[in-house]
């Protein structure tokens, strides 16, 4: 979109504060550039409308009865550019005004929806991924975050896709924050939703020295906790104390075999600390680098090669990751809402 005065961007978005992940750090982050390179930017999130808790994850709010108030909103805020972020109640009733009154959009896919709808409810991969198909095919351009995504999507009849990436805050995850914590080395440190798809337990059930660290809350919590008693499970850790434990931490483990992009990747790595993780779309397309990370489908022996690497060289893998190239494929792909 050209530049002038100012312009109005909408993000609808069914991921979104007191959420903590991934999808909600990454939109926080645009939402900031965006709005210093002089973007006014509104964003529709579950907050403003009646919730239910998510019945496979109480903890996860969805809204729920959302027309005609959505569309109210939409009119009243009369945006510029109109970007769907999520495949949730939000999303999908945007997107079915949006084709009712000819509106342009975009898109960007940041969970494998497909699979984790599979995952929670035993949904067939052939029609959720038609679902995802008719939404995001109706976008004027969908951000994909890893080139392994995009060429599952594009194999799966996704059209107009565009190669995003993420980046990573340097200043905030450091290794001058590393310090001694109270528990025998070598540390393993978990860090994200603690739930089914995040795929916990081949981690939890690892034979190795040292502690293992959880961090985050999620509706598997209770159950794993029962089960892997010599884990240590610290709840949600935000800011400051966030940092430090994953400069403190010796490798980073990240079990999950359905995120897009996994940005605590990142963040381990500005922290100095090498991520073990499964050779899968995501860590093979943010870390498929030896010197920073063991990809392996035997969890064991990803996280005795991370544990080998070399710190600094993590660091310096991660500060070649910017958020300025990522705002700067976003704005690029922007449209004007009205033709």
């Amino acid at each position: 979109m050209g530049a002038g005065q100012q312009r109005h961007l909408v993000l609808v978005t069914d991921a979104w504060e007191p959420q903590v992940n991934g999808v909600v750090r990454t939109w926080q982050e645009m939402v900031v550039r965006l709005e210093r390179r002089g973007w006014r930017v509104s964003v529709i999130h579950p907050g403003q409308f009646r919730c239910r808790p998510l019945p496979s994850d109480p903890e996860i709010a969805y809204a729920w009865n959302v027309w005609p108030e959505l569309p109210r909103r939409l009119r009243a805020l009369q945006p510029d550019a109109l970007h769907l972020v999520t495949e949730g109640p939000l999303g999908m009733t945007a997107r079915i005004w949006c084709g009712l009154h000819g509106y342009r959009f975009t898109s960007s896919y940041h969970t494998r929806f497909p699979e984790f709808i599979q995952e929670r409810m035993g949904i067939p991969l052939l029609g959720t991924y038609a679902l995802a198909r008719w939404f995001h095919n109706r976008a004027d351009r969908t951000l994909v975050p890893t080139p392994s995504l995009m060429r599952t999507l594009q194999a799966r009849g996704f059209r107009r896709c565009v190669p995003w990436t993420h980046g990573v805050d340097t200043q905030r995850f450091h290794p001058s924050l590393r310090t001694e914590l109270p528990w025998p080395r070598p540390i393993a440190l978990y860090v994200g939703r603690v739930s089914v798809e995040k795929n916990l337990e081949p981690f939890l059930s690892l034979q190795m020295a040292g502690t293992k660290l959880v961090v985050g809350d999620g509706p598997a919590r209770a159950d794993l906790e029962a089960r892997y008693p010599g884990a240590h499970f610290l709840g949600v850790r935000e800011g400051a104390e966030l940092a430090q434990l994953f400069a403190s931490a010796d490798v980073f483990v990240f079990p999950s075999r359905t995120d897009t992009f996994g940005l605590v990747l990142l963040e381990s790595l500005a922290s100095g600390t090498p991520v073990a993780c499964y050779p899968v779309t995501g860590p093979v397309d943010v870390v498929n680098d030896a010197s920073v990370a063991g990809l392996d489908e035997d969890l064991g022996r990803a996280v005795s090669h991370a544990l080998g690497c070399s710190r600094q060289r993590c660091r310096e893998y991660a500060e070649a990751m910017s958020w300025d190239e990522a705002e700067r494929i976003l704005e690029d792909a922007l449209v004007p809402m009205r033709r």
